[in-house]
This record gives C-alpha cells, structure tokens and sequence, in this order.
C-alpha cells in the first residue's frame, strides 16, 4: 500500500541539490506529495537504476503526475587536452542518459495521470561554453530530448523544460555574473522553481523550454563564454 494517497504525486530526481530543494519545497506548496531523490536512491546514469528510482517512488506515492529531471553531473571547467573518458561519461551519463531512461521508466506512470515531465537544462544547452565541453554537448543532448520525449508520449504526456541562467552562483561571482544579464542580478533556485510550477499546470504547453536567465542569453549571445 502506497504510503501516500495523494491528489498529485511528484518525483524530483536531483532533489537533494539546491534548484531541487527548491522545486520541492515549492511542490509541496502547491499540494503535491513529493519524492525528491538524491543518487542513493537510483543511479540515473545507468537504466536500471533510472527504472528503480521510478518503482521506489511509485511504492511510496501510490502514482506520478509530474517528474521532474534536475539531476546533474560533470560541471566542471576543463581544458579540451584535458577531458577525460570518466568526466565525459559523468557527464552524459546522468544528464542525456538519466533524462531518456527517467523519461522511459516513468512513461506508464505519466501517461496514466495525463501528466508532465519537466527536465531541468540550462542555458549550455543553447551557448557554446568552450571551458566546459562534456557539461554543454550533455546539456545540449538533452535540450534536444526535451522536444524528441515530447513527441514521443504526446498526447497523454507533455514534456518541457527549464534552463536556468545564473540562480545558483558561488560565493563572490554574484557581481560578475549579475552584469552578464539584462536585469542586472543574479536569480535564484526559487525562480526555478516558480517555472517548474507554471509547465506542471500549462496544459497547453509542451516540447518547449522557459528560459530562467534574467535575460543573459539575449545580452551574451552564443559568442561569450563563462
């Protein structure tokens, strides 16, 4: 017996980092029963553990009606002479794998509830960032599986995402990073979150991706790396 008998269930894989504290504790606002699960409970970079991760929170909530993807691995500035086989595969492995084999074990569950996965990218999906090679081919990977998983589970299932700008920025670069935007100040995590909450309820929504950046990519372009 399920755990919880709720109107709306939701699993947050990445929900142990700071954007997916901030999906769930905003979810849980909004009245869903959540999961946010960290590596231990499932290892997204292989099938099976993305297939575990599914059963463990299907066992608890009794149903999905959102999955959210903000589980991510590899983002770290390396050299092109420098990246390795095990920081590509980190990379690719939890962020393009984990998104298709999350989206495939969760499929049964979502198309029954009519429900919403939502993948957390980034603006690397879209901007050509030279110090981290593995990090923006994964991101880009699964930007386009944002769309590709759209057309594949419509029309019972809608999928979106959001890419994140500056909202998680280390101590001493909020400055830097704040005048890389057009609205002159770095985000935060619950503005992420704000977005996951929209596309959850835009019923009419699906194969595209909010942009949660303050404006830094229209201010950038595609020509300047962090």
């Amino acid at each position: 017996m399920a755990l919880h008998d709720p109107d709306r269930a939701a699993l947050i894989a990445g929900g142990t980092g700071r954007i997916g504290r901030a999906i769930a504790a905003r979810l849980r606002a909004d009245g869903y029963a959540v999961v946010a699960a960290g590596r231990a409970d499932g290892d997204l970079s292989t099938r099976a553990g993305a297939h575990e991760l599914v059963q463990k929170a299907l066992a608890e909530l009794g149903r999905l009606d959102l999955v959210v993807h903000a589980a991510g691995a590899g983002f770290v500035p390396v050299r092109l002479e420098n990246v390795t086989e095990e920081l590509w595969d980190e990379a690719l492995g939890v962020t393009a794998k984990g998104t298709l084999f999350l989206a495939q074990a969760a499929a049964p569950a979502l198309r029954a509830s009519r429900g919403c996965l939502v993948i957390v990218e980034d603006v690397a999906s879209y901007q050509a960032w030279s110090s981290f090679p593995p990090h923006s081919a994964a991101k880009a990977a699964q930007a386009m599986l944002t769309r590709v998983l759209a057309g594949v589970l419509a029309p019972e299932v809608r999928v979106c995402g959001v890419a994140p700008g500056p909202v998680a920025v280390e101590p001493g670069q909020e400055e830097r990073r704040a005048a890389e935007t057009l609205l002159g100040r770095v985000g935060s995590p619950e503005d992420v979150a704000d977005a996951v909450a929209y596309l959850a309820n835009a019923s009419y929504v699906t194969g595209t991706t909010v942009v949660v950046d303050g404006g830094r990519m229209f201010k950038t372009g595609t020509t300047r790396f962090p």
